[in-house]
């Protein structure tokens, strides 16, 4: 028979890293909660026409998407992002605004694996749709940024632009097509002939011809019209006004085509430079529209749960719980007591485990230290004790029907 693996690209994750996981989505679904953002849980798959949306021209959906015919026939795709879905879903079913939402899910994009991206990878984000206040834009990037504080994270660096709106932007494509074409052999094969599609792309290149082409390009927070210019200013006044550090980054563009005005990413120093960014997002008031409901204006982020995690191990912060159940009950005498005792427990809200196929007292023991639990309570047959396992003490007595009040006890002293 083969031996089966994960494809390539994808990664199975297994305990004692799976609780860190379900540790980070539980902290940030508590701040987001109380910032007054509710679950929204989308389909893994949608109609290809609403990623389309998001950038015909962008890469994600060019190279990156993966779309197939269905049993049916329909042109289906797998979500690459987490904004399309959320805002379609908003489209389709009206909820009253403002509309904030949260989210955590896969993501698949087929592209070269690299350090924290897989082609399915996993995100936390939020979208919030209904007004264009700055404010807004301030608390959502704030959400972001007092995560990664409260994961222990101090090398995460906030980068900041502003995309302009349709008043403004033809006049700066127009500039950057004028830009890109008298540099145009500099330029990487892909975007050389690509200039007049879509010019934003190429400061969004990677590659050092693209790179060394874009410096001193027209920026766009320089040619911002009034009300655009105001918006950018109050949301850098509210971040300022949190203690929200930021860098003004002229050639963020992000890789969507939906974005404007605010956009914003957050890259991990501690990450190689290459692969550092742990999320971003940014405004999209036309997006809704694009896909068939009122005009709407929105914002919102997507971080990547691998990328966060390798940031922080790389500052050696958040790690892995040690233990996984608080007690571990040992049985050499073949009864049913085990099963009571552990299901007595748990059903007080204590974390308990035991062993099965009847070994020996010293097998037991051996797995009950492994387990992380702190106490163990062994039924022999001349009575019940407790002892403690991470330091060695003497086991203590103790009656069966006292034994969860006796247990909470001792977890209570520890």
């Amino acid at each position: 028979m083969p031996e089966y693996r994960a494809p390539v690209g994808t990664h199975d994750v297994l305990p004692p890293e799976s609780a860190r996981w379900a540790g980070l989505v539980a902290r940030f679904a508590d701040r987001v909660g109380r910032a007054g953002y509710g679950l929204v849980v989308s389909p893994t798959f949608e109609d290809v026409e609403v990623f389309g949306r998001v950038g015909e021209t962008t890469d994600v959906v060019r190279k990156e998407m993966y779309d197939f015919a269905d049993k049916g026939g329909r042109r289906i795709a797998l979500r690459p992002e987490g904004t399309a879905s959320v805002v379609r879903a908003f489209v389709q079913h009206r909820p009253p605004t403002p509309f904030r939402a949260w989210y955590a899910a896969p993501s698949f994009r087929y592209e070269r694996p690299q350090a924290g991206r897989y082609r399915q990878h996993h995100q936390l984000g939020v979208e919030a749709l209904g007004t264009d206040d700055p404010d807004l834009d301030v608390e959502v990037i704030a959400l972001a940024a007092d995560l990664f504080a409260d994961l222990g994270l101090r090398r995460v660096e906030l980068h900041l632009n502003s995309l302009g709106d349709e008043t403004c932007r033809p006049a700066h494509r127009a500039a950057l097509v004028e830009w890109f074409t008298a540099r145009r052999d500099q330029l990487c094969d892909e975007h050389r002939d690509r200039i007049e599609e879509n010019p934003l792309r190429i400061l969004d290149c990677k590659r050092p011809g693209c790179r060394a082409a874009s410096e001193g390009a027209p920026r766009m927070v320089d040619m911002l019209c009034d009300d655009c210019a105001a918006h950018f200013a109050r949301v850098k006044g509210g971040l300022d006004g949190l203690g929200v550090a930021y860098v003004i980054d002229p050639l963020l563009v992000r890789g969507l085509d939906y974005y404007t005005r605010t956009t914003f990413e957050f890259a991990a120093a501690a990450l190689d430079a290459a692969q550092n960014g742990v999320g971003g997002g940014g405004r999209y008031d036309g997006l809704a529209e694009a896909l068939g409901g009122d005009p709407t204006p929105g914002i919102g982020f997507g971080l990547g749960i691998e990328r966060i995690l390798l940031a922080c191990d790389a500052e050696g912060v958040f790690p892995a719980a040690d233990a996984n159940v608080d007690v571990f009950v040992i049985d050499t005498t073949g009864g049913e007591a085990a099963l009571a005792i552990t299901h007595e427990l748990r059903a007080a809200g204590i974390a308990a485990d035991r062993a099965f196929d009847d070994r020996s007292w010293k097998a037991q023991l051996k797995v009950a230290q492994r387990s992380g639990a702190a106490l163990a309570v062994s039924v022999e047959a001349d009575g019940i004790t407790i002892r403690t396992l991470r330091e060695k003490g003497e086991p203590e007595a103790v009656d069966r029907a006292d034994i969860v009040e006796h247990v909470r006890k001792r977890l209570a002293a520890d």
